[in-house]
């Protein structure tokens, strides 16, 4: 039976807050030009899931490990990371846009946008080493840096492959985009107080969420909500990363028109984008993918109805069914 859906509450807003606050004092720079980058990034209308998890998650446990305004900062520190990422995606993808808007590279020239990222990694690690250097996170961040950048070669070593298994994109999922959702969740639980086992569920709820997240971007590409998307459309197709609703249209599809297309490469025209969006929705590509995001959600949703009765519970519920209704 489904939990009746829980709003959350107005002491969350207040953490995102503050958190925006703190990731407004952290990126102060003498530079002019790198000042107005990480300005414009951090204003950039991010939904601020990860710091949004760690906050919920950090309800699961008792007494917290940390002060509130610690916690604030290992928050502001999940979002200075994906920012980060973000950053550079944009870089090696010579993306146009993020987030609706003129992306940093475009803007500001690549030279800034990697000094932009490359200081957003450094902030990261300044607030890692201030408020973990006490505790087994600090080997935990340094980890999930890792299988983030693994996840990202990965996808590199993935591009323009036609046939590559579901496995792989499932793999690259989980580290380039699940491990900072399953970051904040464990880490969340931890510093709020939980106890181990609560810990790991809360780790495999991020996990389960951020692969969920991950096949819902992917769909929103070929999604006819995609107007209003704060997204370019087909962006990951231009640069050679198959997504998930592509990968499963090559799957079902029995005329070879898809590979066909697929093999112009960076010659793909404006025509060929409609052509393999009509073939990728024809094929159940995008069907599938939903679905699949939807199982992914539901699995999270099993997990979550495990944990203790409390406001974490509700919230996570909560969350984890607004997340799969989205349409931005």
């Amino acid at each position: 039976m489904e939990q009746r859906a829980v709003k959350l509450p107005r002491e969350l807003d207040e953490r995102i807050t503050a958190v925006k606050q703190i990731i407004e004092e952290q990126i102060k720079v003498s530079d002019p030009q790198l000042q107005a980058a990480l300005r414009v990034m951090a204003s950039n209308g991010g939904k601020f899931l990860r710091p949004l998890l760690f906050f919920i998650c950090a309800q699961i446990g008792g007494t917290p490990r940390k002060q509130e305004m610690q916690l604030r900062k290992i928050a502001a520190s999940l979002e200075i990371l994906h920012m980060a990422t973000l950053v550079h995606d944009d870089i090696i993808d010579d993306s146009p846009l993020r987030r609706g808007a003129i992306s940093i590279q475009s803007r500001f020239g690549k030279d800034v946008a990697v000094y932009a990222g490359d200081l957003l990694f450094t902030i990261f690690f300044d607030l890692t080493l201030d408020e973990m250097a006490d505790t087994p996170y600090l080997k935990i961040n340094a980890t999930a840096l890792k299988e983030i950048l693994n996840g990202e070669l990965g996808q590199m070593y993935a591009r323009y492959d036609a046939k590559q298994p579901l496995q792989t994109y499932l793999d690259n999922a989980s580290k380039k985009t699940a491990w900072l959702f399953k970051l904040a969740c464990m880490e969340g639980a931890y510093f709020g107080g939980a106890n181990e086992q609560e810990v790991a569920q809360a780790a495999e709820i991020g996990k389960l969420i951020g692969l969920s997240f991950q096949m819902l971007d992917d769909v929103l590409d070929y999604s006819l909500e995609n107007k209003d998307a704060n997204k370019p459309v087909l962006e990951d197709l231009a640069t050679g990363v198959y997504s998930l609703p592509l990968l499963l249209a090559l799957k079902n599809e029995q005329t070879g028109q898809l590979e066909e297309i697929l093999a112009k490469r960076q010659a793909l025209t404006p025509k060929d984008f409609q052509e393999i969006t009509r073939l990728v929705i024809e094929n159940d590509g995008v069907k599938e993918a939903r679905k699949l995001a939807k199982d992914y959600s539901q699995q999270a949703l099993d997990q979550i109805s495990m944990l203790p009765i409390g406001k974490a519970k509700k919230q996570l519920d909560y969350l984890t069914r607004k997340l799969l209704q989205r349409t931005i």
